[in-house]
């Protein structure tokens, strides 16, 4: 099974409108209808609209960083599916480290965001991943089991090719610091395991399994090779286009 490599930028909280609109041309410019690798870019809700337009007629899709379950209602602060499928969001990243850390979000509330997003013909990145505390105890398996598990509750055989996973060890997450390629393919072999018994091999085998953890250039190509790593849900090294360039065409090479 040849699975297309996805490389996702997470935006975070930085980039103005005007600042997303620059840095997306700069991306579609050099990349813009690459049509061997999948590329997404997921900025605050504040630049989603201008983004948007920016990725008119471009092959780059967008994605946000977040979103409600319910959908419209008295959620202050909140954005739903609705909301983000009506500025042609194809994407959202769901169950971030810093959104279970910052904002205590638990598997249940995250599944509930999971199942939303996918009847609104969202694609959900699904983020899983150990602290550094729970990788020195042993337990990093048994965390990603339990986030996988709980995070697609409910999710149908139908609808799970629509679902990104990323593997983000919470340790490796804008420190610099870089699991080694061998601990990275060890999860992402252990989560296409678990979907196997889930969903049974052939689905299994056509969900991509993206590395969240402090992938920039020098360490892409390495990373991409390994059979189960699928490409990567980009942090720091997406807020500058010639890193997130650079690592669209180590996806490229690695295809």
């Amino acid at each position: 099974m040849i699975r297309r490599k996805l490389i996702a930028g997470n935006w975070k909280m930085n980039k103005t409108a005007a600042d997303g609109v620059a840095l997306i041309k700069d991306i579609t410019a050099e990349i813009g209808r690459l049509g061997s690798v999948d590329i997404v870019v997921c900025p605050p809700f504040t630049a989603l609209e201008s983004a948007a337009k920016a990725l008119e007629g471009q092959s780059v899709k967008l994605g946000a960083q977040n979103m409600h379950p319910e959908k419209s209602g008295a959620y202050t602060g909140e954005v739903s599916a609705e909301m983000l499928r009506s500025l042609f969001v194809s994407h959202v990243i769901l169950g971030h480290s810093e959104r279970r850390t910052y904002f205590a979000e638990t598997d249940a509330f995250i599944n509930k965001k999971v199942v939303a997003s996918l009847a609104n013909q969202l694609k959900p990145i699904l983020c899983v991943g150990e602290t550094l505390a729970e990788r020195e105890a042993g337990q990093t398996l048994a965390v990603v089991q339990k986030q996988t598990e709980g995070g697609l509750a409910g999710v149908t055989a139908e609808q799970i090719t629509n679902v990104v996973i990323a593997y983000e060890p919470v340790w490796a997450i804008g420190t610099g610091k870089v699991a080694t390629t061998a601990q990275a393919q060890e999860v992402h072999a252990f989560i296409r395991d678990l979907l196997t018994k889930l969903y049974g091999a052939p689905l299994a085998q056509k969900i991509r399994i993206l590395y969240g953890g402090s992938m920039k250039p020098s360490n892409a190509p390495e990373l991409l090779a390994e059979k189960d790593i699928d490409g990567g849900l980009i942090g720091g090294a997406s807020l500058e286009a010639r890193s997130f360039i650079d690592l669209v065409k180590a996806a490229d090479a690695a295809k």
